[in-house]
This record gives C-alpha cells, structure tokens and sequence, in this order.
C-alpha cells in the first residue's frame, strides 16, 4: 500500500512494517509476521522490482512480530538486518523479560492472535547473524536511515528517520491501534518493557522533521514529531486516570 512518494506499507493496522523505495534501491523497516513475506513480494511486484532490489533491513527492535521473514531475507538473499545492540540477543534468540501485557478485550485479542496464526508467526524464525547499531548512527542504506535510540519498550528499540520518505518509524515506541484493547488513537504500546522510559523516549524524535510517524501497530499518523510526547502521554494518564 502507498502511503505517499518512496513510502509503502506492508500489513495492516493490527501488525504493519514497511517499505521505502529509492533510485539507489530499497530499505526496509522492519518485517513484520513470516506470512508478510507475501506482501512484500506483492509491494514489490507493484513497483517492478524484486527482492535484489533491498540492499537492507533495519528492525525497529527485536520482538518476533517485527522479524518474521528477516532471517528469511538474510539467509536465502544476503539482505544484511540490522538492529541495535541492545536488542540483538532478542533477535538472534527471543529471549526476553516478561512483561504484564495490561488491559485487553476477547474480541481484539482474539483478534490479534487469529490474524498472527494466519500470517504463521506463532513459530517465529530468529535471525541467525545481525548488524549491530546504536543511536546516532546514519546507515548506509537508500534513504539513509538516521537511528535514533527510543528504549523503554524493549532496551534496544530505536526510531528509524528516513527524511527521503518525510517519515519516522517507531516501532513499538507508540501504537495507534491497541491489539489487546482495540482502542484506537496514539498510546503507549502493550507488552513494554520499561513504561515510564518509553514515555521519556517519546522526546528524542522530538526535533525531527517529519510528516508521518509510522508505529508497528495502528493506522499511520499523520502529525508532526513535536507532538507525540504529548499526545502519547495524555492517552497514558487518560487510560490510568
């Protein structure tokens, strides 16, 4: 699905990753759920190129509903992944603290779960070698992605700044879409690690310039940067108030 000039979105608003295309070739934003291999090859179809066109993959962090087909790339294409190096053991194994997941209702649960066990991610594949990054980093990738470290959901989440596609990618920083509650709108994202350091994360992305802020769950947002921190917040205390 285009979203607007060298931006695509794969999936839909209950797990979602993403595509920017380039003259120098494609970036990925993370990979969703395994079955979302056949969207991509669909996007890709779309635009009249293949997977030798996708010169990398950056994760947003390392939970198995944003690597599903990475190692699927990685191993049979040579498309390097990358990922901080908080989150790398995450990646290459999927281990992880537990975490109180929150709030939820049956019908979007089951929801979430139905539409995971469709997109065969119930049996996540980890990916067996990583390119490790940090905060700060710009990559050598179509667009140049800008990383920018957002921890609190997972220690090594990061935001993904491509100016080329006029977007920031989030991850798990933020959802538009609850998958265990359904409510709609920008929120804090179940399944987090550290809630407050996510909500003080919020301010990194702060100073970019962007028009879409792009999270792995929900609709995207069209909305500057600068107004995140607080409208994620406001939902926060709404829902604890």
């Amino acid at each position: 699905m285009k979203l607007a000039p060298h931006l695509h979105r794969l999936g839909n608003d209950i797990v979602a990753c993403y595509l920017v295309d380039t003259a120098e070739g494609i970036t990925l934003i993370d990979a969703g759920l395994p079955g979302h291999w056949r969207d991509l090859q669909r996007e890709l179809r779309s635009l009249g190129k293949s997977v030798d066109d996708i010169r990398g993959l950056v994760l947003t962090h390392g939970d198995s509903d944003h690597i599903g087909f990475a190692e699927r790339l990685r191993s049979a294409h040579g498309v390097p992944v990358f990922v901080h190096a908080a989150d790398a053991v995450r990646t290459r194994t999927g281990e992880k603290p537990k975490v109180a997941a929150g709030p939820m209702r049956l019908g979007p649960t089951l929801g979430f779960f139905s539409y995971s066990v469709r997109k065969n991610g119930l049996r996540p594949r980890y990916v067996g070698e990583v390119t490790e990054i940090g905060d700060g980093d710009v990559l050598d990738l179509p667009g140049s992605p800008v990383i920018v470290g957002m921890p609190g959901h997972s220690p090594g989440s990061v935001a993904v700044h491509i100016p080329l596609a006029d977007a920031v990618f989030v991850g798990d920083a933020l959802t538009t879409r609850h998958v265990l509650t359904g409510r709609e709108g920008p929120q804090p994202a179940p399944f987090t690690d550290d809630p407050a350091e996510a909500l003080d994360s919020l301010d990194r992305i702060g100073g970019l310039p962007a028009s879409w802020v792009l999270p792995g769950h929900g609709a995207p947002w069209r909305t500057s940067p600068a107004r995140v921190g607080e409208e994620v917040r406001s939902a926060s205390a709404g829902t604890h108030g």
